[in-house]
């Protein structure tokens, strides 16, 4: 469960650096839907 973890917060955090937001809040955005993304795998 850790691996899948640590596998899925690389990927989301690889695919926020590669779209290269354009703004500080476009990243902030990006920030706050990884941490959704992580939170809906804590909870299955």
């Amino acid at each position: 469960m850790k691996r899948l973890v640590a596998l899925l917060l690389l990927s989301l955090l690889s695919a926020t650096a590669l779209t290269a937001c354009n703004t500080v809040h476009g990243l902030g955005l990006d920030i706050k839907k990884a941490g959704e993304a992580i939170s809906g795998a804590f909870k299955k």
